[in-house]
């Protein structure tokens, strides 16, 4: 069997998969077999592409179908025990034509008749063994199988029988391995040229920071690969993608089948022939394989490979003197990563070969730059509320895009901290927080007040005042510390304007960032002033007379308003006095209605005779009195209604009408300095 095509180029991304591409040479019309992990079949069938780049063609691709074992043996024409398995496979191929090499010198060309067991004498005793019986001409020749060196199969169907079962069989040893094979067709020796994409683990970052006061910091960066395959890559082209490409998995190597009608022919008790109806099939779904573009200029020429970089671990070792520190580091890691612009996505490109063996990992330098940078302080009340964060001021002037990743920073000689870098787009600039600074203290006090009313609006019946909220924040910031620091204080932006503060030197999404200087062992109390507006409504249908004497001297509204809440006033006095006598008929009403069942019951109860007669008058009398007493009262109540009705739209009206806008001082936005937005 050919050995497969060895991995040449690996390129692998940030969203799970990894592109492989192999090369070598093929002879002929060889077979090559690549074996995956069935998990992986989906994504090889979606991304394989298969090019022969002399001249020949590629004539079929062919896998492992998805059949148990147990039905793929049950289709082969042989069956082989665990044991006996010579003499139980000669059994079952009588009939093939072979040619055995009895002894050493003798070969015999014949047709498989069968096996039989012979008794042997062996001294005293008979031993039983096999002798393998072949048709030879007219003839028929026995041997004894155990002086057959060697038996070749001359019929070309039984030797596929034979190689299928065994491979099938090999198969079921791997039971998560698929088998991949690739038949060409051609003439001679070939270049073979195979590409396929693959889940991968995903290539992590991670960084060191070399702090140094008498020069540019210097960042050195390591990708993490993992080779988790089945195969090692030796000295193969290793490029890393940073980006977020669309990737899917989709379902290829599983057989897909159409749901078909069944029509059953029908049948009648009938003299006459039965024509069945024709039947509508639906044809079974056409699998089509797609060849997808390799990505990154696929059929580009291998670049030269240069000399293995030196070992990473020459960057640890022994403490040196800080200069010395510095050239053993650029030295030690003399990294010369190729880097382009691929569309949306970044690429780092290793210059030299790399070798990962199978199931282990690897740290490749990718960078070693100088960048523009600082140490600096960073203060944010909600990450440490007693102590700013000592932060590297990063500016990414290496001209590459830098992935997420963790980062360790020395200064000194001395390990100071650990920190996350986020991904930089060249020039980006971000603070990177590596420890707390106790040498600097911050305390901060809160204060909030109510300005003014500076407009007034009346209108529709509702005066509305408008005012602003004042929120002062004050930090008092100590450094303890011997040295001179850059302070940056992070202030929440929640919707409130700066008033009367400086502006901040940053804004971000979330913060105001304020730049302060601070000497050695000095104190300084830095303020932020912010104002928010407010409102208050005020109905003028139900304001009382204090109100307006309070609206009046206050300026919220004029005489002219004024005047016009002092009728609205005496209108709902009016009114008051109209519900009052609603309130006292509807009471004398209800109680003449129970004076009314009382005297009727009365009535009812008398019986005759001239006394019983005159009182019952006298009852009669008094319930027309109080009936000309109601109506009386329904025509007041009437009239009470109609009046407050009149009354409540003369209200509307009035206020309705009311208009008046008073403005009564200079709004916090249109003066003083530092009108930073929310």
């Amino acid at each position: 069997m050919p050995p497969s095509l060895p991995i040449r180029r690996v390129v692998l991304y940030k969203h799970g998969v990894g592109y492989f591409e192999r090369r070598g040479k093929v002879n002929g019309s060889e077979t090559l077999h690549f074996d995956f992990k069935a998990r992986d079949m989906n994504d090889v069938l979606k991304s394989m592409t298969v090019l022969d780049l002399s001249g020949g063609s590629v004539s079929a691709v062919s896998y492992d179908s998805t059949k148990p074992l147990e039905q793929l043996l049950q289709e082969a024409t042989i069956r082989i025990p665990d044991s006996g398995s010579l003499t139980a496979l000669l059994g079952q191929i009588k009939g093939a034509r072979v040619r055995a090499r009895v002894g050493r010198e003798q070969q015999v060309e014949g047709v498989i008749v069968g096996l039989e067991s012979l008794a042997v004498a062996q001294g005293e005793v008979a031993v039983h063994r096999p002798f393998l019986t072949l048709l030879v001409g007219a003839s028929l020749r026995s041997f004894d199988l155990l002086d057959v060196a060697e038996l070749v199969f001359l019929d070309d169907t039984v030797r596929k029988d034979l190689e299928f079962y065994l491979a099938t069989v090999l198969s079921s040893y791997k039971k998560d391995t698929k088998r991949l094979s690739v038949l060409t067709a051609g003439e001679g020796e070939r270049e073979l040229f195979v590409s396929y994409v693959l889940e991968a683990p995903v290539w992590k970052t991670s960084y060191r920071i070399l702090l140094d006061e008498e020069q540019k910091p210097l960042l050195q960066g390591w990708a993490v690969v993992d080779n988790t395959g089945d195969e090692d890559w030796e000295d193969v082209d290793l490029a890393l993608i940073a980006g977020l490409p669309v990737s899917f998995v989709h379902d290829l190597y599983n057989p897909r089948y159409m749901k078909r009608p069944v029509v059953e022919v029908r049948t009648e008790a009938a003299a006459a022939p039965v024509i069945p109806e024709e039947a509508f099939e639906t044809a079974a779904e056409e699998e089509v394989l797609a060849d997808e573009g390799a990505p990154m200029e696929m059929m580009k020429a291998m670049p030269a490979m240069a000399a293995p970089a030196p070992s990473p671990m020459r960057t640890f070792g022994a403490v040196v003197g800080g200069a010395r520190r510095r050239e053993a580091m650029e030295r030690s890691a003399d990294v010369k990563t190729l880097t382009k612009e691929v569309g949306d996505l970044f690429e780092y490109r290793v210059d030299h070969p790399v070798t990962v063996h199978r199931n282990q990992s690897a740290l490749v330098p990718i960078l070693h730059r100088p960048f523009e940078g600082r140490r600096v302080l960073l203060y944010n009340r909600s990450t440490r509320e007693k102590n700013p964060m000592a932060c590297i001021e990063l500016k990414n002037t290496t001209g590459l895009t830098l992935e997420g990743g963790p980062v360790t920073v020395t200064e000194a000689d001395t390990y100071v901290g650990e920190a996350m870098l986020d991904t930089m787009k060249p020039d980006d600039k971000r603070f990177v927080p590596y420890a707390v600074e106790l040498g600097c203290v911050v305390s901060v006090e809160d204060k909030m007040e109510e300005g003014p009313v500076f407009k007034a609006v009346v209108n529709r019946g509702t005066l509305v005042v408008e005012f602003y909220h004042f929120r002062r924040t004050h930090y008092l910031v100590r450094n303890k510390g011997k040295r001179a620091q850059t302070l940056y204080l992070e202030h929440p932006r929640t919707g409130w304007q700066l008033q009367d503060t400086q502006e901040p030197d940053e804004t971000t999404d979330g913060f105001w960032r304020f730049k302060r200087e601070l000497a050695a062992g000095a104190s300084e109390d830095f303020a932020v002033t912010e104002y928010s507006g407010g409102q208050r409504s005020y109905y003028l249908s139900n304001t009382g007379a204090d109100e307006v004497g309070f609206f009046l001297s206050s300026g919220f509204i004029d005489e002219r308003v004024a005047q016009g809440i002092r009728e609205v006033i005496a209108i709902r006095e009016r009114v008051a006095r109209l519900n009052e006598d609603e309130q006292r008929l509807t009471q004398e009403r209800a109680h003449l209605f129970k004076d009314q069942e009382r005297i009727r019951a009365n009535i009812e109860s008398l019986k005759s005779g001239a006394s019983q007669r005159e009182l019952a008058e006298r009852f009669v009398t008094k319930l027309n009195e109080q009936e000309d007493r109601l109506e009386f009262i329904a025509r007041e109540l009437e009239r009470v209604a109609r009046e407050k009705r009149e009354a409540q739209d003369e209200v509307n009206r009035k206020v309705q009408a009311l208009s008046f806008t008073a403005n009564l001082g200079t709004p916090p936005a249109d003066k003083g300095k530092g009108k930073g937005r929310a």
